[in-house]
């Protein structure tokens, strides 16, 4: 009944999405409920076979998806990023690169028992980690910015060059085994160099379009799609496996050109290859031979991997990184993480059948050994990362800090009162002129939708707990919230309150927790900072407690957060009662002349009088508090805000 290509390519798409969205519900690498869900339906229960099923289509379906793969890989390949980081990730991803491909090949050749060729192959292929796997092990695990920069970068970096190092490693030795005549494998250089010509034409030709406006906006990611399969198979057809050289070099071209669309081009990606990722992964694994995953409790391979985990990597990284600034701390970390993902299983069950059409039989270990890398890899990592992490003293967990995705003033005034407690600080917002107040106070920002997946390659999330959601679209912060529920936890995410005037009802999403005692939106809080509210500091101590403070505050102001004695800070919220103790300090957004009248009534208390001069109060807030001047107890003076 359900016997067809058509119910195959449905439960694919299906499982794939479906695994993706769990992954992301449950804080779970991707590819470890993949590749679950994939065996499941395949080798276990037999409901479906891709290979056999689609035939000779399922070699073109996986190259095309390889192509994509690495295409969108390369085309986050900015070098003006990898630019701003120290010795460390060149040492990694050259020496250490070339370090690991050795000792790999040796551990495939002596463990695993492949030949020369073979391991050599897969050797080069396994040196990459992918940010598809990385990025989501680095949200969870909080890294401290520069073991969590150095993986990362590792990741995107070595991705691309993983399939290129296999693919030059096979032509090789096809010619140290005589396979081929020099004069043939020079002509496979000369073919690569086309390739990589063909790439770099490529993405000029689509990029100066895009810049021109000749290609309108919805015919962006189609024409982009189409090139690239273009780009992937003519070089392909003139020589074979110099396509993954092409989109490569295509896909690089394009991140450096400085494209003003390159954020909409991002949509290829988010939209096609995820698709496409988790597509192709449940066919690799349900298209796999019940006596592939037996043969993966083979004392060969499952030798080979523990070698790889605990020997080619660590040596990789300790040895590439001597003389540089790494303590011993993070190169343990760094040295023991490095899960391979996706491009490791789709690149090798390409090589596979290549390698097997020309006579080396030992391939057909490749996906079992693959398997297996990818597996361990990804369950041992995953799930040790962050105790590892916490063990070494190489967590944020501890500090306090704040995303704010919002261009507005208040926000910006905001995220100066946090850059004051010495915590991280960073606005995002869409739109470039959206962040004018940012660049005005000199506050780090960054321009993008934070909704988009592309914003992990491009911006380090890993330093902030908080992530506040404060733009003028309510529905807009509750996704924003609810998507980043999974990975920062609901008790670290926030929004303003919903406009007044908005049709609120109808907005059924659970979002974040409500910012601010009381709970106010952004258009009120717009309006107060224009009619001249100020956010104002004022410590809490033994003379002057928290519960004083809040007898004699404005019931005007708005109760922001506390900035704790340790260094950390809580927002308020209605959903709970923040309590300050000695030390701590309370800041709010206040009037300026609610302000005013309050002191002048506890000067005039104080003094005995009925009133005070206003010129007197007015004073005390406009000119540099001079010595032996009085002081209100608690409250920062103005010329410190």
């Amino acid at each position: 009944m359900f016997d067809s290509i058509l119910f195959d390519l449905m439960l694919i798409i299906l499982l794939g999405i479906l695994s993706q969205w769990m992954a992301w519900k449950y804080r779970m690498p991707a590819i470890v409920i993949m590749s679950v869900a994939g065996l499941l339906v395949g080798p276990v229960f037999g409901l479906i076979d891709p290979q056999e099923s689609m035939g000779e289509l399922f070699g073109p379906i996986i190259s095309f998806a390889v192509a994509i793969i690495l295409f969108e890989g390369s085309l986050n390949l900015d070098f003006r990023e990898i630019r701003g980081f120290s010795k460390p990730v060149g040492r990694i991803v050259t020496v250490g690169a070339f370090i690991a491909w050795i000792a790999g090949s040796l551990a495939a050749h002596y463990l695993a028992g492949l030949s020369w060729a073979v391991a050599f192959i897969i050797g080069g292929l396994f040196i990459v980690t992918g940010p598809t796997v990385i990025l989501p092990l680095l949200r969870q695990a909080k890294l401290k910015p520069r073991p969590a920069a150095i993986l990362k970068w590792e990741g995107i970096v070595v991705d691309p060059f993983g399939a290129l190092l296999a693919v030059f490693a096979f032509e090789f030795i096809k010619f140290l085994n005589s396979e081929v005549t020099l004069k043939a494998l020079l002509l496979f250089f000369a073919a690569s160099l086309f390739a990589v010509l063909l790439g770099w034409g490529a993405a000029r030709i689509i990029g100066s379009a895009f810049e021109r406006g000749s290609i309108p906006e919805f015919l962006k990611a189609p024409i982009l799609f189409v090139v690239v399969i273009f780009t992937f198979v003519l070089s392909d057809e003139i020589m074979h496996e110099t396509g993954l050289l092409a989109v490569t070099a295509m896909g690089m071209t394009m991140a450096n050109m400085r494209l003003t669309t390159l954020h909409d081009v991002r949509h290829f990606k988010e939209n096609i290859s995820v698709l496409l990722i988790s597509g192709i992964f449940v066919m690799l694994t349900a298209s796999l031979d019940p006596h592939v995953l037996i043969e993966i409790f083979n004392p060969n391979i499952i030798l080979y991997v523990l070698a790889m985990l605990f020997i080619v990597r660590p040596l990789s990284i300790w040895i590439s990184t001597i003389g540089t600034d790494l303590n011993n701390r993070e190169k343990h970390l760094i040295g023991w993480i490095a899960p391979r993902g996706i491009v490791a299983l789709t690149v090798s069950g390409y090589f596979a059948t290549i390698l097997l059409e020309n006579g080396y039989q030992d391939a057909e270990l490749l996906t079992a050994l693959t398997f297996a890398l990818v597996f361990s890899t990804v369950v041992l990592h995953g799930f040790s990362i962050g105790w590892l992490a916490k063990r070494l003293n190489l967590t944020t967990a501890d500090e306090s800090g704040v995303l704010l995705v919002s261009g507005t003033r208040f926000a910006a005034e905001l995220a100066v009162s946090i850059k004051e407690t010495e915590n991280a600080v960073m606005l995002v917002d869409r739109s470039w002129a959206g962040l004018s107040h940012a660049r005005k106070r000199g506050l780090t920002s960054h321009v993008g939708d934070i909704l988009s997946e592309q914003i992990e390659y491009h911006l380090d999330l890993t330093p902030y707990r908080y992530m506040l959601a404060m733009t003028k679209v309510d529905t807009y912060n509750a996704h924003i919230c609810a998507d980043f529920a999974p990975d920062l936890g609901r008790e670290h995410l926030f929004q303003t309150a919903f406009h007044v005037g908005k049709d609120v009802e109808s907005f059924n999403i659970t979002g974040g927790q409500t910012l601010f005692t009381p709970a106010i939106s952004i258009y009120d809080l717009e309006e107060r900072m224009d009619s001249g509210h100020v956010i104002r500091k004022t410590l809490i101590t033994k003379q002057y407690s928290y519960t004083q403070y809040l007898r004699e505050r404005d019931d005007t102001s708005i109760l922001l957060y506390i900035h704790r004695a340790d260094g950390s800070i809580e927002f308020y919220s209605p959903n709970f009662e923040l309590q300050a103790q000695a030390g701590d300090a309370v800041i709010a957004l206040t009037s300026p002349f609610k302000t005013i009248e309050r002191v002048k009534d506890r000067l005039a208390a104080e003094n005995g009088e009925d009133a005070v001069p206003v010129e007197e109060i007015e004073d005390f807030f406009t000119e540099e508090k001079k010595p032996g001047k009085p002081k209100i107890p608690g409250e920062a003076p103005l010329s410190q805000r």
